[in-house]
């Protein structure tokens, strides 16, 4: 038997120095440089794309600092790009690079090779003046100005201007219905190039919004030139720092001036749709009751000008003014399943319905035959309520504006779903929680502080665009084309820990590959099914089934939002390594956009850290790191090449142990222990430490910054000093060095401590920093988390308690055993894991079954299925054989609420 002094014996200690290692399973999966095969998500080229940026993983050593990488054709051809390093290893070698495509460069067969890129054509440029940062791309440039209220002075292509000024706006209600109505607009702090050219430049704009004499939602919004393309890439962040009881915010978006020229029926409107594209002119010529002839209204349709009126039939030359002219449009996407579309000629004149439709891509253009601009939102029908509005198409200057809350929907409202229901003081508190799994605090349910991200493609356009090229930017901004490393390249390099490539090469394997795909396809389409949408909902799925109601539990307690609990972020972003799907990269991209932003807190009391499951992303008063763990996003930011606003978020939670200071975890339960000293926290190792260090090995790698490393060593080592190690649950942990305190408390263990990424964290410290205790300590918990009791209370002399989600540790139970070579471990681990202990049966053929015209998978959770699916994954990786020699076990009865 192994026990916790025998691996002391045969472990080598160094102290908390701690030299880098060598990470043997990192090193055996690629040796040198090998070129990295990249694709497109979908597949194929897609027709049309603005510009790509994405993250390719090298093996340790393979690629250094000073390396040039570029891409190359199918055919070996280097193509235009732009490479960086964004990573390294803790060798120095380069552990992640990024690189930038031009817009439209749509070929198969890409790989990133050694050598230096070609530069594009039209290089994107960037000058800095004293008043403003001008970019340009041809002979088109932008400006972005030092100060003021405009976000974009405009746009011009040589002499002529396209695109007016860019404002950001918005209004305030100060009552939730009828309140006054005060409108804003954003006001800049600053202005920042994050990035030169040449083939993309980057420049963030900073500030917050003013209302009156008020200034108050801070924002980031990130403006991304690439080479190629007449648009720009608009990444817009905000963080509502209001008072929900009279800050309803009743609208918010981006607003950008057109200049119009030409007469009114050369001007014209473009909207997409989901059916037919809506293609008209301010002044129509088409369905009169006199026809101006076939060029006249081929070329309107078209976009063109029309040809001169001298050829025109008289009937309608003469009568021109007689045409009513429409100046105003509204796209409305209320819900997510109708939107419609409206005009009217004037202010003060009735509004026409035009056409209405399901699903909006969320795309418009105004302008002419010589210029004007286009707006499109990603997300539009999915984060409703939206909108986009032009106005004035008939003057001088038309508006284009893209609301990401409509002013014409209800204000948004984010006050608590209910009052303090007699909960003033923790013991009802508790009562509260055990009857609807909410941990409720007055006070605590607010929503000051969190944030929500969005994405806009702005252009300015020569001409009025034709209609394919406009329904394949529409396409294009519903749905970007993303490129992406291989996942054979991926694994190669050795990243991420435990995890591998699809395997059906044996029955059981393949009835695991079944299940993990057959979960991934289920979630994906509850999604829709159960219209999982809107501005703060979308991304989230929920977190536990209502089988009585055939219906989630979207309004009891802590059964609502899943807000990341257990970890379905990682489950997905694992299975996008290992399959490059399409479907769950976006999936997971959706949810690191929303559990980023709508669920961890920016600024205020509780910034860095993130609320726990319930009905309102914010209501539950445990406001806790295990949310906004930087685990979660460090795939995506990675795979797309440093996604820039996602890197802001993980910055900002390498101080949130700070955090807990002032927020006191266990503060309903207190134990018997003594109060920390000053300057120290009761932190758990699990569902804190490790979600945290995640933050720091990110910034590490990112800056080569060694405190981080050296904070990360600090907790690594005083957890292995302790005289139980992982096995204590928690210590005091202090603050200012980062080091735990033996408190003599014993063995306490959580079933949550490995629940919420701590697995795939030590996983990657322990290869690639020498840390002999951590690795001890980390063992000893794989081995002994989910030992018989027996064997547990001979080793330990102390008394076994009843372990939690047993399934779902099987993949400790594995990792000790691959790390150990111990062949008993192994089949014990896939003994574990078939049992279906609080979790999620192997399931012998798709479950799902279809109820009332509702599908439903039996004794669905989202926790099952999100430990279900990493524990699935690390299996295959860690302990094959021994799933292939164990058989399934027999079916039983699903329990009501299994997996909770």
């Amino acid at each position: 038997m192994f026990t916790r002094r025998e691996a002391i014996r045969t472990t080598a200690l160094t102290g908390a120095g701690a030299a880098l290692s060598t990470n043997a399973v990192a090193a055996t999966r690629g040796s040198g440089f090998q070129p990295a095969s990249v694709r497109w998500i979908d597949g194929t080229g897609p027709v049309t794309h603005f510009g790509q940026t994405f993250g390719v993983a090298w093996p340790r050593g393979a690629v250094s600092k000073r390396t040039a990488l570029a891409l190359a054709s199918a055919d070996g051809a280097r193509l235009a790009g732009q490479s960086w390093t964004v990573a390294t290893w803790p060798d120095g070698s380069v552990k992640w690079s990024a690189h930038a495509l031009p817009a439209d460069v749509a070929l198969a067969g890409l790989t990133v090779v050694q050598g230096r890129p070609r530069t594009p054509a039209d290089p994107v440029t960037v000058r800095d003046t004293a008043d403003a940062v001008i970019v340009s791309s041809g002979d088109l440039r932008w400006e972005f100005p030092r100060a003021g209220t405009v976000v974009i002075r405009g746009a011009w292509q040589g002499d002529r201007q396209l695109v007016g000024p860019v404002r950001l706006v918005g209004s305030l209600r100060s009552a939730a219905e009828d309140g006054t109505l005060t409108p804003f607009e954003g006001t800049i702090i600053s202005v920042t190039v994050e990035q030169t050219g040449p083939v993309r430049a980057v420049v963030r704009v900073e500030g917050t919004h003013r209302a009156g004499l008020r200034d108050w939602l801070p924002f980031t919004v990130r403006f991304y030139a690439y080479a190629g393309t007449p648009s720009l890439r608009i990444v817009h962040s905000f963080v509502y720092d209001g008072d929900p009881a009279r800050d309803f915010l009743a609208s918010l978006g981006l607003s950008a001036e057109v200049p119009m020229r030409g007469a009114l029926h050369d001007r014209h409107v473009r909207i997409a749709h989901d059916r037919q594209t809506f293609v008209e002119a301010v002044r129509p010529l088409t369905g009169l009751r006199r026809d101006p002839g076939a060029a006249y209204r081929e070329a309107q349709v078209a976009g063109r000008a029309v040809p001169p009126l001298a050829g025109m039939a008289a009937s309608v030359r003469d009568s021109l003014d007689l045409i009513p002219a429409w100046g105003d449009f509204r796209l409305e996407q209320a819900n997510a399943n109708g939107f419609t579309l409206t005009k009217r000629t004037a202010p003060g004149h009735a509004w026409i319905d035009s056409d209405e439709g399901r699903r909006a891509p969320g795309l418009a253009y105004v302008g002419s035959p010589t210029g004007g601009a286009a707006i499109g939102v990603r997300y539009f029908w999915e984060r409703h309520p939206s909108a986009i509005d032009i106005d004035g198409a008939t003057g001088d200057t038309a508006r284009l504006t893209a609301w990401l809350w409509s002013p014409r929907a209800p204000a948004m409202d984010l006050r608590p779903y209910h009052g303090t229901m007699g909960m003033e003081d923790y013991p009802a508190q508790i009562r509260g929680l055990n009857i609807t799994y909410e941990d409720y605090e007055p006070g605590w349910d607010t929503p000051t502080g969190i944030a929500r991200t969005s994405e806009l493609t702005l252009w300015a356009l020569p001409a009025t665009p034709e209609t394919p090229r406009f329904e394949a930017m529409a396409k294009a901004v519903a749905t970007p084309p993303q490129l992406m490393t291989s996942p054979e390249h991926l694994h190669r390099a050795g990243i991420f820990g435990d995890w591998n490539l699809p395997d059906r090469t044996r029955p059981n394997r393949t009835a695991l590959e079944n299940q993990l795909a057959n979960m991934l396809d289920f979630y994906e389409r509850e999604v829709d099914q159960r219209s999982w949408y809107g501005f703060w909902d979308h991304g989230d799925v929920m977190h536990t089934y209502d089988a009585d109601r055939h219906q989630w539990r979207y309004d009891i307690g802590g059964f609502a939002w899943a807000n990341s609990e257990l970890s379905p972020d990682l489950w997905l972003w694992y299975q996008v390594l290992r399959t490059g799907d399409a479907r769950a990269f976006r999936f997971a991209e959706a949810m690191t956009r929303h559990t980023g932003e709508v669920d961890v807190y920016h600024l205020g009391r509780f910034a860095g850290l993130g609320t726990r499951h319930g009905v309102q992303h914010f209501s539950d008063s445990s406001k806790q790191t295990r949310v906004s763990n930087a685990a979660y996003r460090r795939m995506f930011f990675y795979l797309t090449g440093g996604d820039e606003r996602v890197g802001d978020l993980m910055r900002a939670l390498v101080t949130s142990d700070r955090s807990l200071a002032g927020v006191e975890i266990g503060r309903k339960t207190p134990s018997a222990q003594a109060r920390p000293p000053a300057g120290m926290i009761d932190m758990t190792f699990g569902t804190t430490w490790c979600t945290i260090a995640a933050a720091w090995l990110t910034e590490w790698e990112r800056t080569g910054d060694t405190r981080w490393r050296n904070r990360i060593v600090a907790g690594m080592d005083s957890i292995g000093r302790l005289p139980n190690g992982w096995l204590e649950g928690s210590a005091w942990y202090d603050l200012a060095s980062g080091r735990f305190m033996a408190q003599g408390k014993g063995i306490r263990i959580s079933h949550l401590n490995a629940a919420f990424g701590a697995p795939e964290i030590s996983a990657e410290l322990i290869a690639l920093v020498d840390v002999p205790r951590y690795k001890t300590a980390w063992l000893d918990y794989c081995r002994w988390y989910n030992a018989p009791k027996a064997e547990f209370e001979t080793q330990f002399k102390t008394r076994w308690t009843n372990r939690n989600l047993r399934a779902s540790h099987a993949r400790l139970t594995a990792y000790a055993a691959k790390m150990t070579g111990d062949a008993a471990l192994a089949t014990r681990a896939v003994e574990e894991f078939y049992s279906a202990d609080a979790g999620l049966m192997v399931e012998p053929s798709d479950p799902r079954r279809t109820v009332n015209g509702v599908t439903e998978w039996p004794g669905i959770s989202t926790n099952a299925a999100s430990q279900f699916g990493l524990t699935a994954i690390q299996m295959l990786d860690l302990v094959p054989a021994a799933l292939d020699r164990l058989p399934f076990p027999p079916p039983r009865a699903r329990r009501p609420g299994e997996g909770e």
